[in-house]
């Protein structure tokens, strides 16, 4: 039991950082992944959230090998903190190195 409470932590992850990338994929826009670096654009972002959910949620299935459990356990804790984390992790270090986009030097008002 405590090896799926691992997987579903780095499912959680995984998961998390799909989220950022099909995101960039959606808006078309540009955003650092290890398949092309700063240069990534959608279709790379795509692949790469694609890579990502599908990489969590093969460990969430391993996780229930031979459980026939219809419910969550602990594993959704487990989940949950590693989405948790992920997200807490890139919040801040997007914040103090923003490696995705350019603070703004604008100190107000609507510029067309």
């Amino acid at each position: 039991m405590r090896s799926s409470r691992i997987q579903s932590f780095f499912a959680g992850m995984l998961i998390a950082n799909s989220a950022p990338h099909l995101a960039t994929a959606v808006t078309g826009r540009r955003h650092l992944t290890p398949l092309a670096g700063k240069r990534s654009g959608p279709v790379v972002n795509g692949v790469w959230a694609g890579l990502n959910l599908a990489g969590g949620v093969l460990l969430l299935h391993m996780s229930r090998r031979g459980d026939d459990r219809p419910r969550w356990d602990e594993d959704l804790l487990a989940f949950e903190l590693g989405y948790l984390a992920f997200a807490t992790w890139m919040t801040g270090s997007e914040r103090l190195l923003p490696m995705n986009w350019t603070k703004s030097t604008d100190t107000g008002g609507d510029q067309n």
